[in-house]
């Protein structure tokens, strides 16, 4: 079976860190990769664990070869995902699982079509609960469900959809997806 890229991409508060930290901790063939950037290497961060770091010229290079499968650009720092780094883990008979903003999740599917992109959100209801516990307002809560609803609407070229509401469900949903 051949190995492949996974995409999570969903709204703020629809569980993608515990959905793939659930199916990190049940499989050994599903690993994220180092994503690269930018910006400076803050006091105690190691290159290659939490980020890749390149200076200028090198993230340039990244840009001009095509290894990029996206990035962004956040505070004035840039961000992205090695297509380098993702060939070299499937390579070794690992599926590589990552988690981006839609738009950045988007960039992914353009440049890596074969990868599979899955929308992950809980219904409308749960998200609201979600948000309703963080929220410091009526209008943080109003402008949260916005940006959740632009974001689902941005999300057709996903290849999946997976309700949240139920976190472990959700995480043997992923894993059946993958295969």
């Amino acid at each position: 079976m051949s190995k492949k890229l996974v995409v999570l991409s969903g709204p703020s508060g629809a569980g993608l860190g515990d959905i793939a930290a659930a199916v990190f901790a049940a499989r050994e063939d599903v690993v994220p990769v180092v994503p690269v950037t930018a910006r400076k290497m803050k006091e105690g961060e190691k290159d290659g664990v939490g980020f890749y770091f390149y200076d200028l010229e090198g993230w340039n290079a990244l840009k001009e070869s095509g290894d990029l499968l996206e990035a962004t650009e956040f505070a004035g720092n840039d961000y992205g995902t090695s297509r380098r780094l993702v060939t070299e883990l499937l390579d070794k008979g690992l599926n590589v699982m990552i988690d981006r903003s839609v738009d950045r999740a988007a960039q992914v599917k353009a440049n890596m079509p074969e990868a599979l992109c899955v929308y992950i959100e809980p219904s409308e209801r749960v998200l609201e609960e979600r948000y309703r516990a963080i929220c410091r307002s009526s209008l943080e809560l109003s402008l949260r469900m916005e940006t959740a609803e632009r974001q689902r609407e941005a999300s057709g070229f996903c290849d999946a959809r997976v309700c949240s509401d139920d976190l472990e469900a959700a995480a043997k949903e992923l894993s059946a997806l993958i295969g």
